[in-house]
């Protein structure tokens, strides 16, 4: 059809003509709302590149959790701030580490808050790095070793979910094979398949405390202008087991999501990360932008591209939007 028979303004007359055709609908349920588990008490720091978004010790994520389950958000993502931090990462494993009491602390707060918990080295070495070291490379086969005994740990504690993040070759697979012969087979894994070595995460390091402390993790997480290498990497994290694949980045990577989206049946998750939340809060904080409204256009854009689950520190905001 053609001008003037067919126009397409007839069905954006109004917000209920609009509700009535709209394509892609966000969901309170697409939503998790990450959390930074903070080592002490009495602990509420803002990040202040993430303003919105603190490092809270567990009695106050606790608080934070009961929150985010009354808003309807399904699930929350868990970093952990330890006390110390050493070459090994070995609060990360630790059953009395961050992660692990925070997870207890969740759960008993809010059963039924799915808690996904971050498996991972970076904010736990001292050189800041997702390994062991071997001189300035991360020895890749020698951190499998201490990544599958993280995420024991964390099923041990009660996380619903484990998420690693750490880009070695071969870690879903140990992964997997640890939780199995560990007694959690039923503990699915969420993939960071397609991490890049991206300029977005820098909010996030100061949140984390996890800059490396030289070098950057070129070697190990990939290379912005690659797509086929996407593929390929959720491709083997299938094949070693992942449940559920993660493409990350989100905004600057939409074709990464529709690519994997079209490839693969497995859910899949996007992350809106801290640097696409920094740069919404500080251009609306100038008065350039409505901030509420680009927020939600930017998650109903990852949703459009074929995100079945988006990471958000904007997961609260959202959800009292989508509350109307």
């Amino acid at each position: 059809m053609r001008y003037p028979e067919y126009r397409p303004r007839r069905l954006r007359r109004n917000e209920t003509l609009r509700r009535m055709v709209r394509e892609t609908k966000l969901s309170v349920d697409d939503l998790v709302y990450p959390l930074f588990a903070a080592a002490g008490k009495g602990i509420r720091t803002e990040v202040s590149s993430m303003p919105g978004v603190f490092q809270l010790s567990v009695e106050n994520l606790a608080k934070e959790a009961r929150e985010v389950a009354a808003l309807g958000i399904p699930a929350v993502l868990l970093f952990g701030l330890p006390a110390k931090k050493d070459p090994l990462g070995k609060d990360a494993y630790s059953d009395k580490g961050i992660v692990q009491t925070a997870v207890r602390a969740i759960k008993d707060a809010v059963p039924g808050l799915v808690v996904v918990t971050d498996v991972c080295f970076c904010e736990y070495t001292d050189h800041g790095h997702c390994g062991i070291l071997n001189g300035a490379e991360v020895d890749n086969d020698a951190t499998l070793e201490i990544l599958a005994k993280s995420a024991v740990s964390h099923a041990k504690a009660g996380a619903d979910i484990v998420a690693p993040s750490d880009m070695m070759d071969g870690r879903v697979g140990a992964i997997r094979k640890a939780l199995d012969h560990g007694g959690f087979s039923q503990i699915p894994i969420m993939s960071y398949a397609a991490k890049y070595a991206g300029g977005f995460y820098g909010p996030f390091r100061d949140a984390a405390g996890s800059v490396p402390a030289f070098g950057d993790r070129r070697s190990y997480q990939m290379d912005p202008p690659n797509a086929r290498e996407a593929l390929r990497e959720v491709a083997l994290d299938v094949a070693e087991g992942a449940d559920i694949v993660m493409v990350k980045p989100a905004l600057a990577y939409l074709d990464i999501i529709y690519r994997v989206r079209q490839a693969f049946n497995l859910p899949v998750a996007a992350y809106n990360v801290s640097g696409e939340y920094a740069m919404v809060k500080a251009a609306a904080k100038l008065g350039w932008i409505d901030g509420d409204r680009v927020t939600m256009e930017i998650l109903v854009s990852i949703k459009r591209a074929g995100a079945d689950l988006i990471i958000t520190y904007a997961a609260k905001e959202a959800a009292r939007a989508l509350a109307g």
